[in-house]
């Protein structure tokens, strides 16, 4: 009996310390893999840091490019593309006009009844309509055919309380939001596609023509009176509400940026000089780039496998396109590397663009105790299952460091284009100073609450007490639209300023 009892204790023993080498080999497995996860994520916050010296160099850096652009046609990554709007709207104008907002995978068809200066918008109605994916890189026809028909759709509602005088050609303000080389108020060559549209037949085309035949094409009798930037609609929408807009940021699905200029200070400008003395200029900032710019191997893959390689590298770090896709692919490397989603790589996770800055926004600004809305995305666009809290902690992580870089940048692009018209810094009598504001327009920047906040509060530590409260950002919602419409309105054939 004694044998079997010591037998027995032995086994029992050789048990138990097979069980704690088992659970000590569970927990080094443990540690060994978040202490991966935490190199991963350091290196992340190293390559991607944007201390305040490094922002002021890149707002430096924007503000050279911007001297460069002006200067000469390729003179600078930053086209500063002449827009031939050389007076904004005064408030003044009237009448009924249509706007088209072709800016991203959906477009906006909008009406609106001016009343002058009393009235001001009397009434506006709008529609939005996505773009099926094959029309973004397919025929440039079957492109502008289906905007045509939506339009033509949206006319035909038109309803009582909108007056237009009889025989008289409806007009359209057409805001057009990727690079084009304008060669009047209302004509325009397509330099190059972006935001994921990429239909090489449209490319050297006049933009207004090709809308105009598609519109002949439909049977709808109206006539493109301004193309404008979705930007510059953006601050002629913001014009009209507040004298003091000097400039407009769009921050949504892309990015770009347009400010009112001395027109003496455009040497590639060889016309006459405006009566009005200045000119709108559209930055194209999201082509910016600076050697200063903190660009990760996240940044760099995704660039090499986007439909426009080595270009558009700003709208890359900020916008709303690519930083949900930023976050996709960090996280793959640490589902990969450390095996943070459990043994084997979530399948999905490896499908570009599956994980949109929308998630990345509701993920970020997950406040429960569990981060169960983390979790829940997760499950329902990944496929993972039963995330751990740390998990779900080190997901919120990286969406900050991602977010507030882009937001960071954001604001150093700002404070590039305040320093080149000079309200970057108070004047000696600060009594004088003037007030600036800057229309901001876009889903980034009204939607993610993180991101907006942390632009603010970074362009008031860049600009400094006294500079910044002058400065004064205002959300102008569908802005571009409004503008596009007034901006019509301004050059309508009819001139109707004034005209009840």
């Amino acid at each position: 009996m004694r044998k079997v009892a010591v037998t027995t204790t032995v086994v029992c023993a050789a048990a138990a310390c097979a069980v704690a080498v088992l659970v000590v080999r569970h927990r080094m497995r443990s540690s060994g893999r978040w202490s991966r996860v935490a190199a991963v994520i350091k290196e992340l916050e190293d390559r991607a840091a944007t201390p305040i010296g490094k922002l002021r160099q890149v707002a430096d850096a924007m503000t050279v490019e911007m001297h460069a652009g002006l200067a000469s046609e390729g003179g600078s990554k930053l086209k500063m593309l002449i827009s031939y709007v050389d007076n904004l709207p005064t408030g003044d104008e009237a009448g009924l006009f249509y706007a088209l907002d072709l800016g991203g995978t959906n477009f906006r068809v909008l009406r609106v009844q001016l009343g002058g200066k009393e009235k001001r918008v009397v009434k506006q109605e709008f529609e939005e309509v996505s773009i099926p994916p094959h029309l973004m890189v397919g025929g440039s026809d079957e492109l502008f055919d289906f905007i045509a028909s939506a339009l033509a759709k949206f006319v035909a509602s038109e309803g009582d309380d909108f007056h237009l005088p009889v025989d008289r050609q409806r007009e359209l303000g057409f805001t057009f939001s990727f690079p084009v080389r304008q060669t009047s108020i209302a004509s325009g060559t397509l330099i190059k596609w972006t935001k994921g549209f990429n239909i090489d037949s449209t490319v050297g085309e006049d933009v207004v023509a090709e809308l105009t035949r598609a519109m002949e094409r439909q049977g709808l009798d109206m006539r493109v009176s301004a193309l404008v930037n979705d930007t510059i609609g953006t601050l002629a929408g913001g014009r009209y509400y507040d004298r003091d807009v000097v400039a407009a940021v769009i921050l949504g699905t892309g990015t770009n940026a347009a400010y009112v200029e001395r027109a003496n200070a455009i040497p590639k400008w060889h016309g006459l000089l405006p009566k009005s003395g200045e000119m709108v200029i559209n930055m194209e900032w999201g082509n910016f780039r600076s050697s200063h710019l903190p660009i990760t191997d996240y940044d760099r893959a995704l660039d090499v496998e986007s439909l426009n390689p080595g270009e558009q590298i700003f709208e890359k770090l900020i916008s709303g396109m690519y930083l949900g896709e930023i976050l996709r692919r960090v996280l793959l490397k640490l589902a990969t590397e450390t095996a943070l989603f459990g043994d084997t790589v979530p399948p999905k996770l490896e499908t570009p663009f599956i994980l949109r800055t929308p998630a990345m926004s509701v993920m970020h600004h997950d406040n429960s105790p569990d981060l169960r809305e983390v979790g829940n995305k997760l499950k329902e666009l990944l496929g993972i299952p039963n995330t751990s809290l740390k998990t779900r902690k080190v997901v919120v992580q990286i969406c900050d460091i991602i977010a507030k870089r882009g937001a960071h940048l954001a604001a150093a692009g700002i404070v590039g284009i305040l320093k080149k018209i000079g309200r970057d810094a108070p004047p000696k009598d600060v009594s004088k100073l003037p007030r600036t504001a800057i229309a901001m327009d876009g889903g980034l920047y009204e939607h993610y609450t993180i991101f907006s906040d942390c632009l603010q509060s970074t362009l008031k530590e860049m600009l400094g007490p006294e500079a910044s409260t002058a400065i004064v950002i205002k959300l102008a919602n569908d802005g571009s639209g409004i503008g596009a419409s007034l901006l019509a309105a301004s050059h309508s054939q009819h001139l109707v300023l004034g005209e009840s």
